[in-house]
């Protein structure tokens, strides 16, 4: 049996030395797609930037894809090596305004070039064959017809499409996704939703959402986070509105401060 794609042991997040995450013990399957939900501030954002790198525990660890994440940052040529097998969608989505849409798109590819290659990207010149795979993403996802237009001339939900392109360009093991349907309309957060489950098809995906609706489209398990604590976790059919509700109303706590010999986990840009 493979080793999970993602296991905490002890792991405890802080912010100036107020405890945002508390996750002794969590474990995703290699190849499963999880929904993470609960209210702001829960911890699902501090959960996601942690396993790509961008938060260090303050306590404990976490194994992400076969790289232990502690205190220590990693050095940058392991850190290179994960976000290259981590895809993100974030909210912003991250896209370059005043580049193409191929171009933007071929920023899922960065992580393969070396050397040469790497050099001639600071030009926007890419290999032929990744060229030739970015426009095929764009086939994919419906926009290979403006492969050639800014990417600030798209709608939102054709930005979302852009982003999902670049995502299959970058072939990752890892999805994170934090709530990749953010400011779209249902028709078109239902079409984003269905096309990140093809992306991460094969990849291990999780994504934070608030629309109940949206989550039996995204994941086969669903797990709740409160006051930076696990709430519940468990498979999507077991989840219903009664038991979202109760997570979304509770009001938690005060969570407890780090203990004055942890080194407080600075959120770092991304």
């Amino acid at each position: 049996m493979p080793p999970p794609a993602i296991a905490t042991a002890g792991l405890r997040c802080t912010v100036h030395g107020r405890v945002v995450l508390d996750l002794p013990a969590l474990q995703v399957a290699v190849g499963e797609h999880v929904v993470v939900v609960g209210p702001n501030g829960a911890g699902k954002s501090t959960l996601l930037r942690c396993l790509s790198g961008f938060v260090q525990p303050a306590q404990g660890q976490v194994a992400v894809l076969g790289r232990q994440l502690g205190q220590d940052p990693l050095p940058r040529p392991a850190l290179r090596e994960l976000r290259r097998d981590v895809g993100q969608v974030l909210q912003g989505l991250h896209l370059v305004a005043r580049l193409s849409v191929l171009d933007n798109t071929l920023i899922g590819a960065l992580g393969r070039l070396h050397g040469a290659a790497a050099v001639r990207s600071w030009w926007r010149e890419f290999p032929a064959e990744e060229t030739a795979a970015a426009l095929r993403a764009l086939q994919a996802v419906g926009l290979a017809e403006r492969a050639h237009d800014r990417a600030d001339g798209l709608s939102g939900g054709e930005r979302q499409k852009m982003a999902m392109a670049r995502l299959l360009l970058q072939r990752p093991q890892l999805v994170l996704a934090d709530e990749p349907t953010a400011s779209l309309d249902p028709h078109a957060a239902h079409a984003a939703c269905q096309l990140l489950r093809r992306a991460a098809a094969g990849a291990t995906l999780l994504t934070i959402v608030h629309e109940p609706a949206l989550v039996p489209l995204l994941g086969d398990r669903v797990i709740g986070l409160r006051g930076g604590r696990l709430a519940f976790d468990r498979p999507a059919g077991q989840v219903n509105a009664a038991l979202l509700a109760e997570l979304y109303q509770h009001t938690p706590a005060a969570a407890p401060r780090a203990g004055s010999a942890n080194v407080s986990a600075e959120l770092l840009p991304s």
